[in-house]
């Protein structure tokens, strides 16, 4: 599970540099807001913010709360891309772990996206 683990972080750290900077990918984008509501079984719920500036990684996945999960999460890469592709400034919706394995224990999430163009 060690090695998995480490294998999973190094391919999401080279996923994020292969993702390029805000700035080069949506020259127009000044900030995304994403505000996210976990959801688990078993947990109480947990609210987090991510913020990206043009400065930022152009990278849009995020990490699962269950520990057994390796390969999953919430990939919102579709859903900010649309966003900009639409000019939309705001988007709400929920989304389940992608992981393969069973789903008793895995988040899901609520989600708001916000999104300022210069």
């Amino acid at each position: 599970m060690f090695n998995k683990n480490n294998q999973a972080r190094a391919e999401r750290n080279q996923e994020r540099l292969d993702a390029g900077f805000m700035a080069g990918q949506f020259p127009e984008v000044a900030s995304i807001v994403i505000s996210i509501m976990y959801t688990q079984r078993g947990a109480k719920s947990l609210l987090r913010t991510l913020n990206f500036s043009p400065d930022s990684y152009a990278f849009f996945k995020v990490a699962c709360l269950s520990d057994d999960c390796v390969d999953g999460g919430f990939d919102m890469t579709r859903i900010i891309t649309s966003m900009i592709r639409n000019h939309s400034e705001a988007s709400k919706g929920e989304l389940g772990c992608d992981d393969n394995g069973p789903r008793p224990h895995h988040s899901n999430i609520v989600y708001e996206v916000a999104i300022q163009y210069t």
